[in-house]
């Protein structure tokens, strides 16, 4: 595809209006370490909840749901749809505690929770763990959705790519810092969701496709089209409603949706003025992320079941690219292809925008806790402000290049997705109840992670040698699914129950038989986080006893009201993201009810939100 003069001044403009935001706060950024990741704590709700939408809004997504819609139909969405649960208990249980915190990353939460060597060892491995290595995992499953975009659209090169798209990323991450990373990623996510939408709305404009209402009944799309699985599916409803919504969002750490905060999103709420800032920044991340935005992906997956409706057809239509990278989540950039001059330059804009704003963001979390969990606390205590930034940068070139050698072991979206959901399974459970229960110790932490991590890798080379086995069999003249068939293997969502299963009984075995933190550390920490709840009752019986009483504000529990506030959000967001897509259907009555369902639980957040959202 050959973009024309107009393209490319879009193009360019773009990059040099991200490039300029970042050199201008470049100075500023470097004036201390706070400064360069946290922006000082003095951000507002609505700049940081657009920039965790942004985040969110990454480059390898839309190819993720378009593989979804592909294979699944739009249901197979609940996989990721069910983290809204999580995001909501985040939203007005966690928020608040985050922010109260005061500490510099969620990593640093570690010494502020546990006592002791043990304590000290899970921040500077964690950081290590989480900052690079994890890190870098998720760097390489967006950047592998660059690379497919650029050979289908463009003929480009994996390395062509790569550099391309991460040479402008790491300079403005480096220079600007999170107040740049910030600034940025409202403008980007203006881009991306303009791209998205004017994507989908020439994805049901194609001549092939004829429209909105033709899409709807053509014979290839209408058996995807349902938002609730066949149930008379029984494998179909247990891997992507029953798991999801009754396994997975408690259960499993993952990047923008973890149990109890973390990540990106702490760092964010970190950044806050306030706790109601904070709370208001989770609670627009999650409207936009689950409501607003997946519709026009859906839209682009839909129509590529009648453009190209296989894969052969694929690869047929873009005989340059690679072969083996071609996968159903190759269908949405193959589908922007199809956008006329102007748009194309627009829509590869947003693409450009999309993976930036991801991977600053991964970039600036990532070093920070390089810096200040690992360089700070272990290496260098007494280090100057100026030479943490710089080992800030430092670590953001390292972990830009490493993502991108890893990039070329992921085969798809999905692929990535299961990757990252094997990785953290099992963990989420002990990250919500951290909070609440005083049993849990830095070695019931180190056991969740560490048996997640071996599971996982278990599951991956087991899925190496599955896929290897498969492609044997097809290459002796034997079909896809039958090959399949024969192999067999356990599916994605029995991979799930099993590391979960297993995970979680390893670290609550282990939290029950060792010793817990010590009462100093746990009593300071009940005052400075009050998190309240009867979890605590033991320790405020002996700090009652030693004559070092917890005050009685700090005793107070919000959990009920906070959980409760969770359903009515969940009833919010998960009504009108489905009133829209029932609107789209053309079916009225449903779309109805559904609007008032979300129109009523909205008024029923804003009538209690003085009381939820914090101090």
């Amino acid at each position: 595809m050959q973009l024309n003069g107009l393209d490319w001044s879009i193009i360019v403009g773009f990059f040099a209006a991200t490039l300029f935001v970042g050199l201008a706060v470049a100075a500023r950024a470097g004036r201390s370490s706070s400064e360069f990741f946290l922006s000082g704590r003095g951000m507002p709700w609505w700049l940081l909840g657009t920039s965790m939408v942004a985040t969110t809004f990454a480059v390898d997504t839309p190819l993720l749901v378009t593989d979804i819609v592909r294979n699944d139909g739009v249901a197979g969405n609940w996989v990721w749809w069910a983290f809204l649960l999580t995001g909501m208990l985040t939203v007005f249980v966690y928020a608040k505690l985050w922010r109260r915190s005061g500490v510099s990353t969620d990593i640093e939460f570690y010494e502020m929770r546990y006592s002791g060597r043990s304590a000290a060892f899970l921040r500077g491995f964690r950081a290590l763990y989480l900052g690079v290595f994890f890190n870098i995992v998720i760097m390489a499953n967006v950047t592998l959705a660059a690379v497919k975009i650029g050979q289908i659209m463009f003929g480009f090169t994996a390395v062509q790519t790569v550099l391309v798209a991460s040479l402008v990323t790491v300079v403005f991450s480096a220079a600007g810092g999170f107040r740049g990373v910030l600034l940025t990623d409202f403008l980007l996510f203006v881009v991306a969701m303009i791209g998205a939408i004017g994507a989908a709305v020439v994805a049901v404009g194609q001549p092939q496709v004829g429209g909105l209402a033709t899409l709807l009944s053509h014979e290839a799309v209408r058996e995807h089209l349902s938002i609730l699985p066949d149930f008379s599916n029984k494998d179909m409803v247990i891997t992507v409603l029953v798991i999801p919504l009754a396994v997975q969002w408690w259960s499993v750490w993952y990047p923008g949706a973890e149990p109890g905060g973390g990540g990106y999103i702490a760092q964010r709420m970190l950044a806050a003025k306030d706790e109601q800032n904070a709370v208001g920044a989770t609670l627009l991340f999650n409207f936009a992320h689950y409501a607003m935005r997946p519709w026009p992906w859906i839209l682009v997956g839909l129509a590529s079941l009648i453009v190209f409706p296989d894969l052969a057809s694929i690869r047929a239509a873009f005989p340059h690219a690679d072969p083996s990278i071609i996968r159903n989540d190759s269908a949405y950039p193959a589908m922007l292809t199809l956008m006329p001059h102007g748009l194309i330059g627009l829509v590869t804009a947003s693409l450009v925008a999309a993976y930036m704003s991801t991977i600053s963001t991964h970039l600036n979390w990532g070093s920070s806790y390089v810096v200040f969990d690992f360089y700070k606390r272990f290496v260098k205590p007494k280090a100057h402000e100026k030479e943490l930034v710089l080992v800030g940068r430092v670590s953001t070139v390292v972990m830009m290049i490493a993502a991108g050698l890893l990039t070329t072991q992921i085969e798809s979206a999905k692929h990535g997705f299961d990757l990252l959901l094997q990785i953290g399974a099992g963990t989420g459970l002990l990250f919500i109840l951290r909070w609440f229960w005083w049993r849990i110790n830095p070695i019931s932490e180190l056991t969740a992670m560490v048996v997640s991590f071996v599971i996982a890798v278990f599951f991956f080379f087991y899925d190496k040698g599955i896929t290897s086995r498969i492609r044997e069999l097809v290459e002796t003249g034997m079909d896809q699914a039958s090959a399949a068939a024969q192999v067999g293997g356990l599916g994605s969502g029995r991979k799930l129950v099993l590391s979960v299963a297993i995970t979680t009984l390893c670290w609550l075995l282990v939290a029950l038989v060792t010793k817990p933190s010590d009462d100093a550390t746990l009593r300071r920490f009940c005052r400075v986080a009050r998190p309240g709840g009867p979890g605590w009752k033991p320790v405020y019986r002996r700090a009652d006893a030693d004559g070092d009483p917890i005050p009685e504000a700090a005793k107070q529990w919000t959990v009920p009201m906070g959980i409760a506030c969770m359903v009515a959000g969940c009833f919010a967001v998960y009504s009108a993201l489905f009133a829209t897509g029932y609107w789209l259907y053309g079916s009225y009555m449903p779309a109805t009810v559904l609007t008032v369902v979300a129109i009523t639980s909205a008024v029923f957040l804003a009538r209690v939100w003085p009381s939820v959202s914090g101090e």
